[in-house]
């Protein structure tokens, strides 16, 4: 059965690439091509004169091998150096990912090693390993008493196909790891996701049609299995039901034999193993589902199709900073590119429209799919170069849509994978499936207002052809003709729904009267009270129609639960056929994103309390305590100071849903009269008194008048954030800022100061080099931080991007923060965000 899926693409997106064709031919772009071929042409002058001297003076040509065997010598050591020193720091930076895929694909672990996210299933294997000859024999068995009559009945020419050999080796499946969610799933279900490799000695063979033969010698699968056992019950065996699927496309290898073998050619190896994938795709590819019930009382249709957990909507808006992998005069200059994108969940995907000669393409196009599994589905998006042999890929980027339903939008680039630069920006949007019809809004922009899930089960006395619906023979009368046709097999039918232009269809059911389907369909509705799903029961071969349905989506909006499940007598068909399907339709709700909290100012009672502590002992505080005690940081005259004592109250500020730290709304400070000044000096503070960094203010001091008076964002900061099991250390890089607030004409002298709460002393104190003069500083900094994985969940982080010139002695250096809050973070997987900054006390402005 098919998902759901929808493609909107936005009217002023339609001439995007029509401006870029009309500069390819501008006085800059022919300078650049002029410039790129003298280069060139310098290049091949500087290479072979020597060539030329050489014979020239009559020296011997193996003076030129020499030379030329020592540059290619050159060449390939630094090739292999760059790549040596790539490879160490890609594992640097994902030492985690890198760490675990070895220890799953290694056959022996000791028992020793585990994984925080997945576990090690050597049992299930051995079982497997075990029950591996008799699984071998039952699937010989269905190959032979069930696929086989299925495959002779598809076609005349595969009358006489028949299985001649079935053998499934000697190496077993094998489950690389299992995770198990219980706590993210309802009481009574258990879901289990399960790696699966198989790389097996499988050996089939097949006679198509005498002498011509077929065979599969060897087959590699891998893939996410989920599956799931529900209801749990209070009764043997426990479990009322399995049903599993493969949460995305596996990916296969098939060694042919035979006939078959020209299917290993590299012209149609693509495409058998595309096409054998479909089919996979189609049995047990969300939303695809094998469902195996095991007692009665469970209902097969909300196993094999329960309803969708939502609707996703894709924005894709735009690329920046792609790969140029177009080229000219013979790749002698480089040009642009053609990019597009597709965009896939579970086996639904769309292509976008191509914008020609552009690094920077706007697409402002719009799709929905249908999400069967949050988490667990992702977004598969992949960018091409079109090219009129082979598209070159442009990278890749795959983002689990539970993290879209957790956050209900988002709207952000992200770097593309696979390429070695690039970012595209998308906004996701999670729609909610509602009951309620007072929440029905058509849209104007021709996006989808409602959702249509049809579960096909089966249909009863479809008549053999469009011959038995005309004529009707008299009743007590037995012709030979009508015996015949009595005992003859019935039609070969499959079932065509669709609302307006969009079509599906279903399976094929072979030779039955009362064909069972058992599949299920989702539509997108746009106008509820005009559209209407229209059923047509055609016979395979002739495609004559057994039988029609139109079933109004306004009758759905009046009943109950807007579901409708019974059996409907079939228009112009037999005088008994009918077809049981079940209707449900659903509005779709655009869910908003959690309410921001608005961070609250130090109260004004301890503002007075610090007033009247001050004055004349204020010299005496200094030079008398060098520390600071934890009873002077409610004492903190501004914002920004309360915002940096998080140890003090947890009440006064809020994370940000993604760690980044909101400013006040109100826009106003809350200055103190104090004046007293805490000078940024080490050698005033012991190891364990609080770092002046945090307090290098006059608590008199305010922002500069350039901050004040500025309009927008104060930037943002990339941050990588994990923990490392096997050292038990929590690392976090510094990667970039970029769009900082520029101090000078020249750019901002920026650097980051960080603390992992609530250690804030001098020694707990980590900061970055100083980048000069520029508002988008990279750092590529790494700290790192000797705690357990159960600590660090309880920690936060405290980012601050300062200046490194103070614009003035008593203004502040600040030019952002964030508060990252670790307990909201997976810390075992990583986290590699854009964190805006903002400014305690200063209302952002857009």
């Amino acid at each position: 059965m098919a998902s759901g899926g929808q493609m909107h693409p936005s009217g002023p997106a339609l001439g995007a690439g029509l401006g870029e064709t009309t500069d390819k031919l501008s006085p800059s772009a022919v300078n650049r091509i002029l410039m790129e071929f003298l280069i060139y042409f310098g290049r091949a002058v500087f290479v072979f004169y020597p060539v030329y001297l050489t014979g020239y003076l009559g020296l011997s040509i193996s003076w030129v091998l020499l030379c030329m065997l020592m540059l290619t010598w050159w060449q390939k050591n630094r090739q292999w150096k760059g790549a040596r020193i790539g490879t160490a720091i890609d594992f640097v930076d994902n030492e985690t990912r890198v760490i675990d895929t070895e220890l799953k694909s290694a056959l022996q672990m000791a028992s020793w090693v585990n994984f925080p996210d997945v576990e090690k299933v050597d049992w299930v294997n051995k079982v497997l390993a075990q029950a591996w000859p008799f699984f071998g024999m039952y699937m010989e068995k269905l190959l032979k008493e069930n696929i086989q009559p299925a495959i002779r009945l598809s076609s005349a020419a595969l009358k006489t196909f028949q299985f001649t050999k079935v053998h499934f080796g000697h190496i077993p499946l094998r489950i690389t790891g299992m995770k198990a969610y219980t706590h993210e799933v309802d009481q009574r279900e258990v879901v289990l996701d399960l790696n699966i490799s198989y790389d097996g000695d499988v050996d089939i063979d097949a006679e198509v049609k005498s002498p011509i033969t077929a065979g599969v010698k060897g087959l590699k699968l891998q893939g996410m299995m989920r599956v799931i056992l529900e209801p749990l019950i209070g009764q043997a065996p426990l479990v009322g039901g399995v049903t599993f699927f493969f949460i995305r496309r596996p990916t296969l290898q098939i060694n042919w034999t035979g006939m078959t073998n020209l299917l290993d050619t590299p012209a149609f190896n693509s495409l058998s193993e595309e096409t054998i994938m479909d089919i996979i795709a189609s049995l047990m590819v969300l939303p695809n589902r094998m469902c195996i019930p095991l007692v009665d009382q469970v209902k097969v249709d909300q196993m094999r199709f329960p309803l969708p957990r939502g609707v996703v909507r894709v924005h894709l808006l735009e690329a920046r900073d792609l790969m140029a992998k177009d080229t000219y005069m013979m790749g002698l200059v480089k040009g642009k590119s053609d990019p597009y994108a597709i965009l896939r969940v579970g086996n639904r995907h769309f292509k976008s429209k191509t914008v020609k000669e552009n690094l920077h393409p706007k697409w402002n196009e719009v799709y929905e799919f249908v999400v069967h599994e949050a988490p667990g589905q992702q977004l598969e998006l992949e960018l091409y170069d079109e090219d009129t042999d082979k598209d070159d890929a442009l990278g890749i980027y795959n983002l689990d849509l539970g993290e879209v339903k957790r956050e209900k939008e988002i709207d952000q680039w992200f770097p593309l994978d696979a390429a070695e630069y690039g970012e595209v920006r998308l906004k996701l949007q999670w729609l909610a499936l509602k009951t309620d019809s007072s929440l029905l809004k058509e849209s104007t922009d021709r996006l989808a207002c409602a959702m249509l899930a049809v579960y096909l089960d089966n249909a009863s006395n479809l008549p053999k052809d469009h011959s038995e619906i005309t004529e009707h023979p008299k009743h007590g009368k037995h012709s030979k003709e009508a015996r015949l046709t009595k005992r003859t097999a019935g039609p070969t039918s499959f079932v065509e729904f669709s609302i307006d232009k969009e079509v599906q269809k279903s399976k094929v059911a072979y030779a039955s009267k009362d064909p069972v389907w058992e599949e299920g369909f989702t539509f997108f509705v746009h106008n509820v009270k005009t559209q209407q799903l229209s059923i047509q029961v055609k016979e395979l071969e002739k495609k004559t129609q057994l039988g029609v349905l139109n079933l109004p989506l306004s009758r759905l909006l009046n009943i109950s639960d807007m579901t409708l499940d019974q059996r409907f007598p079939l228009e112009r068909s037999g005088a008994n056929s009918q077809i049981k399907l079940k209707a449900t339709l659903r509005m779709l709700t655009l869910e908003q994103p959690p309410p921001k909290i608005i961070l609250s100012p130090p109260p004004q009672a301890k503002q007075q309390k610090q007033q009247t502590n001050q004055g004349g002992n204020t010299s005496a505080a200094t030079s008398s305590s060098p520390a600071v005690s934890s009873n002077d940081v409610p004492a903190a005259s501004s914002p920004t100071q309360a915002l940096d004592a998080p140890a003090r109250s947890n009440g006064d500020y809020s994370a940000h849903r993604r760690g980044s730290f909101l400013a006040s709304e109100n826009g106003k400070s809350f200055p103190s009269t104090s004046n007293m000044r805490r000078y940024d000096s080490h050698s005033l503070l012991s190891e364990n008194s609080m770092a002046s960094s945090r307090f290098d203010l006059s608590e008199g001091a305010s922002y500069p008048e350039a901050i004040r008076k500025h309009q927008g964002s104060f930037g943002e900061i990339h941050l990588t954030i994990r923990y490392t099991s096997l050292r038990r250390k929590l690392i976090i890089l510094v990667n970039s800022c970029r769009n900082l607030f520029p101090c000078s004409e020249n750019g901002t002298d920026s650097y980051v100061r960080l603390y992992l709460l609530p250690d804030q002393s001098w020694r707990h104190r980590k900061r970055t080099h100083v980048k000069k003069r520029t508002t988008n500083p990279i750092f590529n900094d790494k700290f790192e931080f000797d705690v357990s994985l159960e600590e660090a969940q309880t920690r936060k982080f405290d980012v601050a991007v300062k200046n490194n010139k103070m614009f003035h002695i008593r203004e502040k250096k600040d030019i952002g923060m964030v508060m990252i809050d670790l307990s909201q973070l997976d810390l075992t997987k990583g986290v590699t965000e854009w964190y805006e900054l903002t400014l305690p006390g200063l209302k952002k402005s857009m």
